[in-house]
């Protein structure tokens, strides 16, 4: 778990499970990149501490299916490279969260898929798992938020990485509020985006 600074209320909660239930496979660590602050930032501190075979990110909100997590790891095993958990593809559903998100979401997605040929109708979705290496051999240049996500699908497409896709049902946090800041980080999707279009 990457936290932003040392008054952030989730380390204590973590070092008291921690301690009750004496697990030594949880580990909190300081987010150290760049200015220590923010979503990208962390995901990078995260990717660089990893050292098993795959690696999975998860927002903390419990909107993604986590029951999904065993099968996306035997999909690695198996030889996928990226396993995209896909809102929008048959079995699949999104269930709240803002409309113009959604829609802007299922454009890019679905465009990306029928118009370049991505093995993905939902690229934007930050649940996916990783084959680690790749994480090391692709050059994250993401700055701004969860557009990251994209841009890895697009640069390990263009690399011949074995990208699948399983469906999967996303539900909008039942409490707190989103720190998912869709004006600022828009022009940053974009630009990801268009990058389909590099050769």
């Amino acid at each position: 778990m990457v936290y932003d600074f040392e008054e952030d209320p989730t380390c204590p909660v973590v070092h008291d499970y921690i301690k009750r239930n004496a697990t030594n496979n949880i580990f909190l660590i300081r987010n150290n990149v760049g200015n220590g602050r923010g979503v990208i930032n962390a995901i990078k501190t995260g990717i660089t501490r990893v050292a098993g075979e795959a690696t999975l990110v998860l927002m903390a909100d419990l909107s993604d299916d986590i029951s999904q997590i065993d099968g996306m790891y035997r999909l690695i095993q198996e030889g996928a490279d990226i396993i995209c958990a896909s809102r929008y593809m048959k079995g699949g559903k999104k269930i709240g969260g803002p409309r113009l998100k959604t829609l802007m979401s299922r454009v890019a997605g679905l465009s990306l898929h029928y118009v370049f040929g991505v093995p993905t109708v939902d690229a934007t979705n930050a649940f996916k798992m990783y084959r680690t290496k790749i994480l090391h051999e692709i050059q994250i240049e993401s700055t701004g938020g969860f557009e990251y996500s994209l841009e890895i699908v697009l640069k390990a497409f263009k690399k011949g990485y074995k990208i699948v896709e399983i469906p999967t049902v996303w539900r909008d946090r039942a409490t707190g509020k989103s720190n998912f800041k869709l004006m600022k980080w828009l022009p940053k999707y974009i630009k990801t985006y268009l990058r389909i279009f590099k050769s």
